[in-house]
């Protein structure tokens, strides 16, 4: 148990202890985001960090503990998180893509301009299109999981719609799917 909140661990010169830590942190956060909650400062703080898995990391952390967040601490952070969308870096988009899901999970409130904003990745450059199209494939099944929840479904159903022409197969596949799913 000790190792989970040793955050210590996460500078260590040692690869298995430093992500091995960020692993249990990952773990505590999903299991009780309560116990982390009191130092979403530190993740804050380690949003910016060099190392990428440890950014990547405190992503998915600052995400999972938007479910508990009467403080709303979180809310501040939403610009933080919509810049990770249009690093050009896919992994960090697709970590920030998963945060955004959380929080437009958590606060419905939210789902308008999270969604206006993952919308707006078919627009950003990656490393590489196919990069990209990996990305739009997450946003897929990101809007997907609150879909019946959004007000306004025109626009996101016109971004899926474009999406049948996706030059990935699995990006194509996942349109298809939602449009299947949700298009009446």
């Amino acid at each position: 148990m000790k190792a989970m909140t040793n955050f210590k661990d996460l500078t260590s010169k040692d690869p298995k202890i430093k992500y091995g830590c960020a692993k249990n942190l990952l773990a505590t956060t999903k299991d009780n985001p309560a116990k982390l909650y009191p130092n979403i400062d530190f993740f804050v703080e380690l949003m910016g960090d060099e190392n990428r898995i440890l950014k990547w990391t405190a992503i998915d952390i600052i995400g999972l503990l938007s479910k508990i967040d009467k403080e709303k601490k979180i809310d501040n952070l939403m610009d933080k998180l919509f810049g990770f969308l249009n690093t050009g870096n896919m992994i960090t988009a697709n970590h920030a893509i998963a945060a955004l899901t959380d929080m437009a999970l958590a606060k419905p409130e939210y789902q308008k301009i999270i969604t206006d904003e993952l919308l707006k990745i078919e627009h950003y450059n990656y490393e590489t299109d196919e990069c990209r199209n990996i990305a739009l494939g997450k946003v897929i099944l990101a809007i997907g999981s609150y879909f019946d929840r959004l007000k306004d479904k025109k626009i996101v159903i016109e971004f899926v719609e474009q999406q049948t022409k996706n030059t990935r197969n699995a990006t194509k596949k996942k349109a298809e799917k939602f449009l299947r799913k949700y298009k009446k």
